[in-house]
């Protein structure tokens, strides 16, 4: 009765057994959770990233936009100057100097270059008579100025001449309200205006496309006398104007919008768009010949999650599944070994004459099994870091003596006993170092000094310098600098501070007189702030068979 009420109070402890499936399912939610919280950092770091690059795509896309109207302007700052400097300019000399400017006129985005004298009211008959007599038959200023206006601003020489170009001309500028406000701004502030969003008059069947101009008033005379000539100016249609700016910047992945003051659809002038899904937005107001734009760009990525937090995704959930599963397992042969060892329990109540040998068997079985459990453990954990550790050293160790092995010790390549050497360091983590330099073979001496002191600056490295932090690099560049002499340049940078060591190591010493005796070559070693640098020149001697080789060739 005893052993029976014994047995019933562990098998109520017992809870564990009772619900063989309750702890496979908790560590697969655990797993689960720190899954997903895993993609949850993934995507806030992946977000911030992206803001900081959207935030120099929109200054680099700003930049190429004002780079774009600075060119534009230079070219009606040229124009300008030749009205300026001549009374009279005729067409063919116009043509001549535009093309000469802008070759087939489509230069940096505008549609190409025009003139518009300022004539008032009255003298625009003499102007339209003394085109018609000189055999422009056709020119006629439209549309007819509105009673009350003053001055008129027909257009009158275009390049290139191309049929909507020719549409344009004799167009009276100056009876638009937008048109009309940049050039009364350029009179005013005397240097070039852009204007705001107007239907061009190239774009007469288009009726959906805007566009913008830039008008550079041609001044003559100074002070009292000063009065403006007219208007040397370029239009654009702005779709054309953002596509060439695309051209200065790289941003596939990017929505670009540009807007006239401010951002409204009424506004919108051009716009680029790209695949993908919306991401962040960010705007900047820009100047445009003392004009305001409004740049806007969205970020675009592809699918929901970042490649990053779909492969983390991807294995977490393969972990919790496998974790799941060997808790499954080990909780079914848990609860099979409960069962025997209960319904030991209960023989040994039946069978008092057996239970002290029983129990002496069981002991020692349980003894046994915890002992090897243990020393199962203690190997899995301590043995296999401390055998793949000990196995990765003794690998960089002999790396030379292998290189030199596989040609019979003729000669070793200095790039292989570089990469020999630092292959330690670079497991997971190629990016940490850069290595570059031309093919040099180094005879078997040359090639273990240069092995000795790469695997010193690695060592060191790897405890105080560049590898010792995720953002660490090493660059190792080597050259031939004669016939019979290589550089070696080690260079560390994104490590710990580095200060002037207080004391000599064996390492230095190494380096700085061994090595360099073997080489017959002294050795640059500086402790700089950003990292150390050392120099050191290798000979590259012809290595000679033994003729004992040469002999058993023969």
């Amino acid at each position: 009765m005893i052993d029976q009420a014994l047995l019933d109070r562990v098998q109520k402890q017992a809870w564990f057994h009772k619900y063989p499936r309750g702890w496979p399912f908790l560590l697969f939610i655990i797993a689960s959770i720190t899954t997903a919280v895993s993609v949850m950092a993934i995507e806030r770091a992946d977000r911030q990233t992206r803001r900081v690059e959207l935030d120099r795509n929109l200054v680099e896309i700003s930049s190429a936009l004002e780079r774009r109207v600075t060119e534009n302007i230079a070219l009606l700052r040229a124009g300008a100057a030749l009205f300026g400097s001549q009374r009279d300019v005729s067409e063919e000399q116009f043509r001549a100097f535009a093309e000469d400017l802008q070759g087939k006129g489509n230069l940096y985005g505008s549609l190409g270059m025009g003139w518009a004298p300022l004539v008032s009211v009255e003298h625009l008959a003499e102007l339209e008579v003394a085109q018609q007599d000189g055999g422009d038959f056709d020119w006629i200023v439209h549309p007819r100025p509105d009673v009350g206006q003053e001055l008129v601003a027909p257009i009158l020489y275009i390049e290139p001449q191309d049929q909507p170009n020719r549409d344009a001309r004799a167009y009276d500028m100056f009876s638009d309200p937008v048109r009309r406000a940049a050039m009364q701004q350029a009179m005013k502030l005397g240097k070039p205006v852009a204007s705001g969003k107007v239907h061009l008059v190239q774009d007469a069947g288009r009726t959906e496309a805007a566009g913008f101009l830039i008008y550079m008033p041609v001044v003559v005379g100074g002070g009292a006398s000063r009065q403006v000539k007219g208007f040397v100016y370029s239009p654009f249609r702005a779709e054309t104007f953002l596509n060439s700016a695309s051209e200065l910047y790289r941003a596939d992945q990017i929505d670009v919008a540009i807007y006239d003051g401010a951002v409204a659809p009424e506004n919108l002038l051009a716009e680029r768009r790209a695949e993908g899904l919306t991401g962040p937005t960010m705007e900047r107001r820009i100047d445009v010949g003392s004009h305001t734009w409004v740049v806007v760009i969205s970020d675009r990525k592809v699918g929901l999650l970042s490649a990053a937090s779909r492969i983390t995704l991807f294995f977490g959930a393969l972990t919790s599944l496998m974790v799941m599963a060997i808790a499954r397992f080990i909780t079914r042969r848990s609860a099979e070994d409960r069962r025997v060892l209960e319904w030991l329990q209960g023989q040994a109540a039946i069978r008092n004459s057996l239970t002290r040998e029983l129990n002496h068997r069981v002991k020692n079985t349980l003894a046994n099994v915890l002992s090897i459990a243990a020393l199962t453990r203690r190997r899995a954990t301590d043995i296999d870091e401390f055998t793949e550790s000990l196995t990765a050293r003794i690998r960089a160790l002999s790396a030379t003596h292998d290189l030199l092995s596989q040609s019979d010790w003729r000669h070793a390549g200095l790039g292989d006993v570089v990469r020999s050497e630092l292959a330690p360091y670079m497991q997971g983590s190629e990016g940490h170092v850069e290595m570059s330099g031309p093919e040099i073979r180094l005879a078997p001496n040359d090639a273990m000094s240069l092995g000795l002191a790469i695997h010193e600056l690695a060592t060191n490295a790897a405890k105080y310098g560049a590898l010792s932090r995720p953002e660490g690099r090493i660059h190792v560049h080597w050259h031939q600098i004669a016939s019979d002499l290589a550089e070696v340049h080690w260079r560390e940078e994104g490590g710990a501070p580095v200060a002037v060591p207080g004391k000599r190591g064996f390492g230095r010493d190494l380096i700085e007189k061994i090595v360099a005796h073997e080489l017959k070559s002294d050795v640059q070693l500086e402790f700089l702030p950003a990292g150390v640098e050392c120099r050191l020149r290798v000979p590259v001697r012809t290595s000679r068979e033994f003729a004992l080789r040469n002999d058993r060739r023969d």
